[in-house]
């Protein structure tokens, strides 16, 4: 076991941060207003909207925006805790589908499979973690048949009371952290240079999304509003009319291009740092 030097782990959060409010405004430059809007249920905006059509466009770009930055942050953390295990323990990123990181501790092989948070999937998506689980124990034994195998999903944040799930073990927020760093305070300790970045970033991302927003209330106005009063009944054909039009690509795909690019981005620093 190595002791944790902060400034190598602020350098990689730093950099980490600075790459992904890039991704996140790629995003936003290359998102189209009938992109966005072929996947938004126009019933719910109807019930909901106060008859802005900036609040309108705030919220439908909202909801485009928050799975990229969940799944943005979700990678970046994964990254964050392979750094900071392999700074700590010689921790690798395993290459056994499902497996973010393997280390040995206290004589016993780690397989950790790496979460955002405690509610991540469903029962099915657990299945498949434990049978990730199950094919890496078969395939390292293979190769350190005298070493106990443990498997692990560690969890970014969160708590859970009962650790012991019988085929693995479920490490949450400050237990997981401790579990691959050795630092009980970790946890805590990433929040401010977070936080800090994000903050000196958050302008420039502030002045691209306007730019957006007032582009699309405008683009909006033009094509979906009579005399200044949202044409609702013109959205849902738009929307949902049995008739195809062609509209650029839809944003769940351009979200998963961008999470793949990121995490690449990632990988490669990660390996760059001495």
């Amino acid at each position: 076991m190595r002791g944790l030097n902060p400034v190598d782990v602020y350098k990689f959060m730093d950099d980490g941060i600075v790459r992904l409010y890039d991704l996140e405004i790629e995003a936003l430059k290359a998102v189209e207003l009938s992109a966005i809007f072929r996947n938004k249920n126009p019933y719910r905006s109807s019930f909901n909207n106060t008859g802005l059509v900036s609040d309108l466009v705030q919220e439908v770009l909202g909801e485009f925006l928050f799975p990229i930055e969940e799944g943005l942050l979700s990678d970046f953390f994964a990254e964050l805790a392979i750094f900071v295990c392999g700074r700590v323990y010689g921790g690798t990123r395993c290459s056994a589908e499902g497996i973010d990181l393997e280390f040995e501790k206290d004589h016993k092989r780690y397989i950790v499979s790496i979460k955002s948070g405690p509610n991540w999937g469903n029962s099915s998506q657990i299945n498949k973690m434990k049978e990730d689980f199950t094919k890496a124990k078969r395939i390292l034994r293979t190769t350190k048949s005298d070493i106990q195998i443990v498997a692990v999903n560690g969890c970014c944040y969160g708590r859970d009371p009962n650790p012991d799930k019988g085929e693995y073990f479920k490490y949450c927020g400050q237990m997981f952290w401790e579990f691959i760093s050795g630092d009980s305070a970790l946890y805590v300790n990433l929040i401010e240079p977070l936080g800090h970045k994000a903050k000196e970033r958050n302008d420039e991302f502030v002045s691209e999304y306007s730019q957006i927003v007032n582009r699309f209330t405008l683009e909006f106005s033009q094509r979906f509003c009579i005399d200044g009063k949202i044409d609702w009944q013109a959205l849902v054909r738009f929307n949902s009319s049995a008739e195809q039009s062609e509209t650029k690509q839809p944003p769940q795909w351009m979200s998963s291009a961008l999470l793949s690019k990121h995490k690449h981005r990632l990988e490669d620093h990660s390996l760059r740092l001495p």
